[in-house]
């Protein structure tokens, strides 16, 4: 009869513990490349932005006896909230060619700054929706309406996921470094939020200023 033998477990196995962060990434195959990835998967986002604005191009005209664009928009805040965004761009742009120049406390500085840019925009977008809401502009309460929140909340739901990926590099950067690893995820965010950038250009022109011309 054959037995089986168990080999035990040594003291380095059984106290492994899990690792939240790599300084370096492991190898990967030949041919592969992070940064084409990344576009692959901005590729698939722009897909979904574009069967949102589709979506709200066939409904963005069914008021249903309801409130319409020029009832609700505040142009003047909407600018205001695009002005935070476009600056947060630059600040970002600011953060890269400091780590170009590897210098840690300044690009930590204009992170920080694009996080504070990026979360004014939330917060103005979130002041918006809570207005509308107030004065009965539901999502239910048209298609118009519906199509209007889930593109423009879609949009302010990657913003809020770029500022809680901007403190998460902050935090290892602080602790390793600009190693090459962190320089390639900074690279990979600088790619989202310029892309998140002109998404809100689209919806600034589509939405707000073609609805206020309805």
């Amino acid at each position: 009869m054959s037995q089986t033998i168990l080999m035990p477990q040594t003291e380095s196995e059984d106290s492994r513990a899990p690792v939240f962060h790599l300084p370096e990434e492991p190898h990967h195959p030949e041919g592969s490349s992070t940064m084409l990835g990344f576009w692959i998967y901005l590729m698939s986002d722009c897909l979904i932005f574009a069967i949102l604005f589709a979506t709200y191009g066939v409904l963005g005209g069914n008021y249903a006896a309801g409130p319409a664009p020029k009832d609700l928009f505040d142009l003047n805040l909407v600018a205001l909230n695009t002005s935070m965004l476009l600056l947060s761009s630059i600040t970002y742009g600011f953060a890269m060619i400091s780590m170009q120049e590897n210098k840690v406390g300044s690009t930590q500085a204009w992170l920080l700054v694009t996080a504070l840019f990026g979360m004014a925009f939330v917060g103005i977008e979130l002041y918006e929706f809570s207005h509308m809401i107030h004065e009965g502009a539901t999502p239910q309460r048209s298609g118009f309406l519906s199509a209007f929140y889930t593109l423009v909340s879609t949009h302010g739901l990657h913003v809020s996921t770029g500022i809680l990926w901007l403190f998460t590099l902050m935090a290892q950067v602080a602790r390793y470094g600009l190693t090459s690893a962190n320089r390639r995820r900074l690279m990979c965010l600088s790619l989202f939020w310029h892309f998140l950038d002109v998404i809100w250009i689209g919806v600034f022109t589509y939405v707000y200023l073609m609805g206020m011309l309805r």
